[in-house]
């Protein structure tokens, strides 16, 4: 019987908080993982795993062979990458061959985890929602493009072809099972060390991992084909949430705010060193042109029609430096 719910992705932050979730549901799981991948994030998980890439369609069929439901969450999430293409066939053709690969299995229903990335911002600062203007000349960086691609490629084969996809948008997760760890959550990291002496001021939208992980569950359970649904949590500014970080990890907030411009001389060189040594830049032109724009977003559409209630952002936090804490990763 077609009783299997597949998972992508399920080795990562997002992704093995989302299979959890459905493990608690009932769900008979199939992991898709890479061969090489590190699945410490899923080694007491009951789950049968399936081994391939999304960048090899052969891999495919097999993986969805009796499945029911599907859930997309595998993303290359980088803010700099040297080579953008890389980037592009993971998010954006490696979306595209599941999608049709799903299609061509009979997969009744899908629920693909898109990005907050791939949507519009308001001009003023405002929450922006799912319906908010948006064109891919407007989206900043290779992260937020390639995301933006996929989503309009789900999107299209749902007009085109029936698929039967849900669409959710997660913005800034933090908490448990970080293990790259994300950029964010390398940030909070960073400040709950005290390694972060400055920063440049930005507004974003922070929310717990597990409430994003629910928050599929109930895309799948309530949502309707076709939509999005912003899975969000607490919009703040970057200077606050560094505060808020500082004051649970109980060490000094970063005190100095610099601005763009002073940075950007910075971005250049750290691009320069990343290219020639491999080495992962802190800093570049991208994320200081997009720290220039308030990524701030509203959930009320998922609260109305799924149900979906964020905790406050300060529990997200203080989840997240407790794991990381008892994971050796700071003292």
């Amino acid at each position: 019987m077609n009783d299997v719910t597949l998972v992508t992705g399920a080795t990562g932050f997002v992704g093995s908080a989302v299979a959890r979730v459905l493990r608690e549901r009932g769900h008979r799981l199939r992991l898709f993982v890479r061969e090489n991948s590190d699945r410490s994030n899923i080694a007491e998980l009951d789950a049968e795993l399936a081994i391939g890439d999304l960048s090899d369609p052969t891999t495919l069929p097999a993986a969805l062979k009796g499945v029911k439901i599907l859930f997309h969450v595998a993303a290359d999430y980088r803010l700099w990458v040297p080579d953008p293409s890389v980037m592009m066939k993971a998010n954006v053709d490696g979306t595209r061959n599941l999608m049709l690969a799903a299609l061509e299995a009979g997969v009744e229903k899908i629920v693909y985890c898109s990005s907050v990335a791939a949507l519009g911002l308001s001009k003023d600062g405002t929450p922006a929602d799912e319906e908010t203007y948006v064109t891919e000349t407007s989206v900043i960086g290779t992260y937020k493009l390639s995301k933006y691609r996929a989503e309009q490629e789900v999107l299209k084969l749902v007009r085109e072809k029936g698929l039967p996809a849900i669409i959710v948008n997660p913005s800034t997760p933090i908490g448990p099972r970080d293990i790259k760890p994300t950029p964010t959550g390398q940030m909070i990291l960073d400040c709950a060390s005290g390694r972060m002496p400055a920063y440049v001021e930005t507004g974003l939208n922070i929310v717990h991992v597990d409430d994003v992980a629910e928050g599929h569950v109930l895309a799948l359970e309530r949502g309707k084909i076709g939509e999005k649904y912003i899975l969000g949590g607490e919009n703040m500014m970057l200077g606050d949430l560094f505060r808020l970080t500082s004051e649970i990890a109980c060490v000094k907030p970063p005190r100095v705010k610099l601005k763009q411009s002073w940075l950007y001389p910075v971005a250049v060189v750290s691009e320069w060193l990343a290219r020639g040594f491999g080495i992962e830049p802190r800093v570049t032109r991208e994320t200081l042109a997009m720290s220039r724009k308030l990524m701030f977003f509203s959930s009320l559409k998922a609260q109305r029609e799924l149900g979906y209630a964020p905790r406050p952002a300060r529990d997200a936090i203080a989840d997240a430096i407790s794991w990381f804490r008892l994971h050796g990763r700071m003292k």
